[in-house]
């Protein structure tokens, strides 16, 4: 019989224990499998060569974070049924199951409006089908309608557990020192008060470091510019692709990758046609590398030149400004890039622009709140006496252009 109390070493938290046989036997399915091969920050390592760890890496850190909140809880007189415990732990173990290859990169380009959680909702609903049942807590509490709200939160908030985990891993793989965030302390400070989860007082510092952090992870890793203009020429990669194959040219394709280059894949395609949900799960970042080696020998040009330069790190220049880019310097990059030879219905895919925001905290729906010693419940906007938390409710909004300064079409 297999002993399925497994124990991992994990490179933040040390010995990791698997905590029931059920958690289990869901990490040793193919859907979570997966996960090994879809990295966590996308592109970034093309900016940090560390980051290479992947959503399973995350996910059974958040699983472990999960289980240690949960213990902190207890200790602190509130009772805890070993089904909701194991459920709670299931539903962070598997919150990103439905990730695609690249994570949030190729979110919107492979699917149509689809998010992430939406598969990961479905995955769920057909591995509780495989366990006779045994997830329906868990999805009620992924789903947030399970009466206890605490456990939602600690699933999906502005301070659960996948938050904990990414900012704590993502830190660490990328050297970004700015991101180091007290974990530890924080998840010993939480404390539900009326079915909420709060955060004792004590923590209060120790949450302002965590916003701060994540402000800092979202403009040093996440929305680098060099992250944004690797990310621009993978989407443009796919976009040019998609348009040879819709005019009949013949790509290489692994197969289940080609069913959403060849179709225009939205929610109801998944509802409808189980075929769709199988062939998404087959796909991870192999998949559109092994396309991406191939096609740099393609006879089309653009194809090939924007696969070979993503391959090469030969990568796009990229413009930031606080103001929207003016458009006399797009036009002065349009006009470059014609005297490159590229043609004027092609310039699409050698210059792109938009703009990130990142708003670090959202004060109103699903607030951090803070329990003062007088036992009131507080949002943590109005708790701290840092006026930067207030800041960090204001959205920011960079704007990007990135163009093939060096592109050659040769």
């Amino acid at each position: 019989m297999t002993n399925k109390r497994k124990i991992f070493n994990d490179p933040v938290y040390g010995f990791v224990s698997v905590p029931s046989d059920l958690i289990y036997d869901l990490i040793e399915h193919p859907f979570f499998q997966r996960l090994r091969r879809i990295k966590q920050l996308g592109m970034a390592e093309y900016v940090y060569p560390g980051a290479l760890h992947t959503r399973f890496h995350h996910a059974l850190g958040a699983m472990h974070l999960m289980g240690q909140a949960l213990q902190v809880l207890q200790t602190k007189g509130h009772y805890l049924l070993d089904v909701e415990i194991e459920a709670a732990q299931i539903a962070i173990l598997l919150h990103d199951i439905g990730h695609g290859p690249f994570s949030h990169v190729l979110e919107y380009t492979i699917l149509n409006d689809v998010h992430h959680e939406h598969i990961s909702a479905l995955l769920m609903e057909k591995l509780n089908q495989k366990f006779g049942g045994q997830l329906d807590l868990a999805i009620e509490m992924f789903n947030g309608t399970y009466h206890r709200e605490f456990f939602h939160q600690l699933i999906s908030s502005q301070l659960d557990m996948d938050r904990m985990d990414y900012l704590n891993r993502d830190c660490f793989f990328t050297g970004v020192a700015e991101g180091t965030i007290g974990v530890d302390r924080i998840i010993k400070m939480l404390n539900v008060v009326d079915n909420q989860l709060v955060v004792e007082e004590k923590g209060l510092l120790s949450v302002e470091n965590f916003l701060n952090a994540r402000r800092l992870m979202y403009w040093q890793v996440y929305l680098h510019k060099t992250s944004i203009c690797t990310e621009a020429m993978l989407i443009q990669i796919i976009g040019r692709a998609r348009e040879l194959i819709k005019s009949g040219e013949t790509l290489f394709i692994t197969p289940s990758f080609s069913l959403f280059l060849k179709e225009d894949i939205s929610l109801e395609s998944f509802d409808n046609d189980e075929k769709y949900l199988k062939a998404f799960t087959e796909i991870d970042d192999y998949d559109i590398w092994a396309c991406i080696k191939t096609w740099q020998h393609h006879s089309d040009k653009i194809l090939s030149t924007i696969c070979k330069d993503l391959l090469n790190r030969n990568l796009y220049k990229v413009k930031i400004s606080n103001f929207p880019i003016e458009a006399s310097f797009i036009e002065n990059i349009k006009e470059s890039l014609l005297e490159k030879g590229i043609a004027e219905n092609e310039l699409r895919y050698f210059i792109t622009e938009g703009d990130v925001s990142n708003k670090g905290y959202v004060s109103g729906d699903e607030t951090i709140n803070i329990l003062t010693k007088n036992r009131n419940v507080v949002d943590i906007a109005d708790a701290s006496d840092l006026p930067t938390i207030k800041a960090l409710s204001n959205i920011v909004k960079k704007y990007y252009v990135c163009w093939g300064k060096n592109v050659s079409l040769q």
